[in-house]
């Protein structure tokens, strides 16, 4: 993915979603773990 923005916007309770053109492709709260090493970057490439 080139030419792309990043926005951290901050919570609480341990929350950790990423969400890309209003679609979420990770939920910490979904799947009770942090992202592994690279996954993020593999799901914005799939």
């Amino acid at each position: 993915m080139t030419g792309s923005e990043s926005i951290l916007i901050e919570g609480a309770g341990g929350v950790f979603d990423v969400t890309v053109d209003g679609k979420q492709l990770f939920s910490k709260g979904d799947v009770a773990r942090f992202p592994e090493p690279g996954e993020i970057a593999s799901l914005l490439d799939s």
